[in-house]
């Protein structure tokens, strides 16, 4: 064989594995490419599956999130059903607030009843504007009055009673804890899809006082794990989020 011959296999020869390798690279970056593309998808979804819940609530209406941070749209809306003459509830839930109140009285509980449950946004601005003119009336200032007024009463719109999910039982006063009714609801609230809401020992992560009053309806699926982790809303959807 010549060396013209040879020179000319070896370039072949070259041009060859040349090919190979530029098929194989090709190969591995569009896999790198997809597998890139299915993580930054999956991380996007998850992300918004979690902002949904804790903000839009489009996935799961039961464990909303309402408070300062996450207002209701100003286009929000809820079906509502009777609890009695004067008070509404949201109509997806009202059976089971029902059945809870119907219990309690069967197991001889009856010094209960519902003070508050759903209030439009208007009465909740009403609220807060009387709560803030009793702190100016006896020389806080504004800011002062609107920050004292904020540790029990939400702003019009980030209050759980404008979702329709939260009732406030009797006197709306911490002596409810010392109740049997409050015992009661402790250890069974969560068989009706029902959870203490701000808790005493969660005031930094919830931003209100303590409230042994104020319990709202999450679904009996979620409240079960929250108290079985002691996990209020926020805590809740945070893990949600974290483990996704």
């Amino acid at each position: 064989m010549t060396k013209n011959k040879v020179l000319v296999v070896v370039i072949g020869i070259v041009i060859m594995i040349a090919v190979v390798m530029v098929y194989f690279f090709k190969g591995q970056k569009k896999n790198l490419i997809e597998t890139s593309y299915l993580q930054d998808n999956l991380q996007i979804s998850n992300k918004d599956k979690f902002n949904n819940i804790a903000k839009a609530g489009e996935l799961d209406w039961k464990i909303r999130l309402v408070n300062e941070k996450n207002p209701l749209p100003e286009d929000f809306s809820v079906e509502l059903a009777n609890i009695d003459n004067t008070r509404k509830f949201d109509k997806r839930a009202i059976k089971y607030l029902k059945e809870m109140l119907e219990d309690m009285k069967k197991q001889s509980i009856t010094n209960i009843w519902i003070q508050s449950a759903y209030r439009n946004i208007e009465y909740q601005r009403v609220l807060y504007q009387k709560s803030i003119n009793r702190y100016l009336k006896i020389g806080k200032s504004q800011e002062e009055s609107e920050e004292l007024t904020k540790k029990y009463i939400n702003k019009p719109g980030t209050s759980e009673h404008n979702l329709g999910l939260a009732v406030d039982f009797n006197e709306v006063d911490e002596g409810f804890e010392n109740t049997k009714a409050y015992k009661w609801l402790q250890e069974n609230a969560s068989i009706y899809g029902f959870i203490l809401r701000y808790p005493k020992d969660k005031e930094e992560i919830t931003g209100i006082e303590y409230e042994p009053w104020h319990w709202r309806y999450v679904g009996q699926e979620h409240a079960k794990k929250m108290n079985e982790e002691s996990l209020c809303l926020e805590e809740y959807l945070q893990k949600y989020d974290n483990n996704k």
